[in-house]
């Protein structure tokens, strides 16, 4: 997961909700809001240095607001899903999105000036579920990775439900290892080795 995480960071979607991300289009949001968080991370000093907290401060307060959480959870848990309880659905939504939040925050530390290249974007009027394309370029790699948004519109704005790294979804990748918690477990099971996950990452975060 280290590859997503990285990957993820260098085009966090950290944008101050409001007007401007409900107006503007799918593509012109993820250049103008990758361009910023490139920018926040060269200059902030205490994620350069390594503070965990601070990315994490950030991601909750800026990435948050454009993700859907709810759909990326259900995708994750696949056809399990239906037979978990509200509650139960709550939880591993709840837990899904802290878990990804300490991911992209590690990432964000890692960040090794990675540069980001638009790919075009056509989309039909009235699309209300579109991929918007990007080629991520890495220091000494021959070729660029490719990173791609899956963004879904909700009412006036445009929310991410996957993100798709090389080719892999993010959300099919932790697909397989949901389901085997499933089924040594059930859905409690997996509800506790995610409560068990964030509870070690930020105990690592403490240190």
């Amino acid at each position: 997961m280290r590859l997503f995480a990285a990957l993820l960071a260098c085009a966090s979607f950290f944008l101050s909700p409001g007007a401007l991300a409900q107006q503007m289009a799918p593509d012109a949001l993820v250049k103008s809001v990758t361009d910023e968080v490139l920018d926040i991370i060269r200059k902030d000093k205490d994620i350069k240095a390594g503070s965990t907290r601070r990315a994490i401060e950030l991601v909750e307060q800026k990435v948050l607001p454009h993700f859907n959480f709810t759909r990326m959870t259900a995708l994750a848990v696949g056809k399990d899903w239906r037979q978990a309880t509200p509650e139960q659905q709550k939880v591993l939504t709840e837990e899904f999105r802290d878990l990804l939040v300490r991911t992209y925050s590690n990432a964000l530390i890692a960040y090794k000036n990675e540069s980001v290249d638009y790919r075009p974007f056509k989309m039909q009027p009235g699309e209300t579920d579109v991929t918007v394309r990007t080629q991520i370029h890495q220091a000494g790699a021959r070729q660029p990775i490719t990173l791609d948004y899956s963004l879904e519109k909700n009412g006036n704005a445009w929310k991410v439900y996957d993100v798709v790294v090389a080719g892999v979804s993010l959300v099919t990748n932790y697909r397989s290892s949901f389901a085997t918690e499933i089924r040594n477990g059930g859905i409690d099971g997996l509800i506790k080795t995610l409560k068990a996950k964030n509870s070690s990452l930020e105990a690592a975060t403490r240190k």
